[in-house]
């Protein structure tokens, strides 16, 4: 209404004065420049609040619909009880949560969560990225945020909701420390503005506001952001454990026809690490190689190869000539060999088949979810690093650089050793090690578990080079197989 007023009084002056015999033409050009500059800042963010428009999402999901993470929904359904309860938690003298900040790795759910908490508290839900707000144009980030929150305030009052959740993911790109951008102030200016906005929110106010942030460095945040009164509650979203892992599974498997062989119990197992991006990923690939095989059902081996495929990448063309081909062979054999005298019934399969940037791989059934590591667990991890370069040295009498990987395991898995005092230096901060005494504790660890594995492997010399062989002409040996192997030899011997 008010710019038709504007625009009709313009005309009217611009008409009064075409009368009076006025030149006009400086006065047009003038409202022309002055037209661009208002298009131009509207389309900085410098003007409307209408930018916002688009990060309403419609949430039409709730906690149960996301798999896993029992703690950080606990946590934070308790948290926003209090948005629902305002009245009374005033009565009860408590000052009410103006941000909640959910941290943990990349797709472990936490956009999810900030959307479930929508809906759970039945607010307006606006979603945004810390680097919408970083422009090259001063004062353009702080300008953005004041709109964040007035639009928030709006849409809820539109929409007749007495709540809003303004959800920034990457929160650490707008609420990096103060200083840490040299030379660039609209960081700075971005963040302070986004403190002052959450100064701001009050229990009394119409539309209670709840700032969701999310990131996976929280280490960058600045500590202005994270003191009570700002981000009172900090949520972690870790990656899920096997239970987790298979109820995330049966979520993503409801819509999918999966055969009577699958079991989601084993690829949870197996999936050990994943994330629940990973997993949906995982059960999305499994569906397409049964498409790809004209299967109606999808099978247990679709699971499995979409795991590989997930973890390691697509298999790809290249073809390693017949003396690579043995070699892979032998390496990833002494990998399996290993691991399988280390724990029996650990090895899910072995291949030769390129795939990503692996040549061939044995992959692992993992155990339960370990979260501490025994020094005993930690050498057999050493030794099954070690045993793919032992094999080739054994066999055929040199060593490639297809260990490089497995060496560099082998380090950390040293370095872990040493650094929680489980080593003969005792208890140590790795800092301060002289380091002709650090590389020699590293080497005596690692020559120990070489000689060992050169021990193993020489008594298992025969299903050695059997299983390399067999693994050359099939490309592929299922753990099973490979177990039935060596008891076969066994039982010669």
């Amino acid at each position: 209404m008010i710019k038709e007023l504007c625009i009709g009084a313009s005309m009217a002056v611009l008409i009064f004065l075409i009368i009076m015999g006025q030149n006009v033409i400086p006065l047009l050009l003038l409202a022309g420049l002055g037209f661009f500059l208002y298009m131009l800042m509207d389309k900085k963010g410098l003007v409307s609040s209408s930018q916002f428009a688009g990060y309403n999402s419609q949430v039409d999901f709730n906690f149960d619909d996301i798999g896993g993470q029992a703690p950080a929904k606990q946590e934070l359904k308790e948290a926003l009880d209090f948005v629902l309860h305002a009245g009374k938690i005033t009565e009860m003298g408590i000052r009410p949560l103006k941000g909640i900040l959910l941290t943990g790795p990349p797709g472990t759910g936490k956009t999810l969560l900030a959307k479930a908490a929508a809906a759970y508290t039945r607010s307006v839900f606006m979603a945004t990225s810390g680097s919408e707000f970083i422009e090259v144009y001063a004062g353009v980030g702080a300008q953005r945020v004041r709109q964040l929150f007035k639009a928030a305030k709006e849409r809820a009052t539109k929409e007749k909701k007495d709540g809003a959740i303004i959800f920034v993911d990457e929160i650490d790109v707008l609420g990096s420390q103060r200083g840490s951008n040299t030379g660039h102030m609209e960081y700075d200016q971005t963040l302070n503005q986004l403190l002052v906005e959450m100064d701001g929110v009050n229990n009394d106010d119409q539309v209670r506001i709840l700032v969701v942030g999310a990131t996976n460095r929280e280490d960058m945040l600045d500590p202005a952001l994270l003191r009570p009164g700002r981000f009172d509650r900090i949520v972690r979203v870790d990656l899920p454990d096997k239970a987790a892992r298979l109820h995330i599974l049966e979520i993503h498997c409801r819509n999918k026809p999966l055969a009577d062989n699958v079991s989601l119990e084993d690829i949870a197992q197996e999936s050990f690490g994943f994330s629940g991006a990973h997993l949906e990923s995982v059960a999305n690939e499994a569906a397409i190689l049964a498409l790809r095989e004209n299967s109606s059902l999808i099978h247990q081996h679709h699971f499995k190869e979409a795991v590989d495929k997930v973890m390691m990448g697509e298999k790809i063309d290249r073809k390693p000539n017949d003396d690579e081909r043995y070699r892979i062979a032998v390496h990833e054999t002494g990998h399996a060999l290993i691991s399988e005298l280390n724990r029996p019934g650990s090895v899910s399969h072995i291949t030769v088949t390129t795939r990503g940037r692996a040549l061939g791989y044995m992959r692992v059934i993992p155990e339960d979810d370990i979260y501490l590591y025994t020094r005993d667990y930690l050498e057999q991890q050493i030794q099954i690093c070690l045993a793919g370069a032992v094999a080739e040295k054994i066999i055929l009498n040199s060593q490639s650089t297809g260990a490089s990987n497995d060496f560099n395991e082998a380090i950390k898995c040293t370095r872990q050793i040493i650094t929680a005092g489980l080593s003969s230096l005792g208890v140590v901060w790795e800092d301060i090690i002289p380091r002709e005494c650090y590389h020699k504790e590293v080497q005596e660890i690692i020559s120990q578990q070489e000689k060992i594995v050169v021990g193993l492997l020489n008594s298992k010399l025969k299903a050695l080079k059997e299983i390399a062989r067999l693994l050359v002409d099939q490309e592929y040996i299922s753990g099973d197989e490979l177990r039935e192997k060596i008891k076969e030899r066994e039982v010669i011997n």
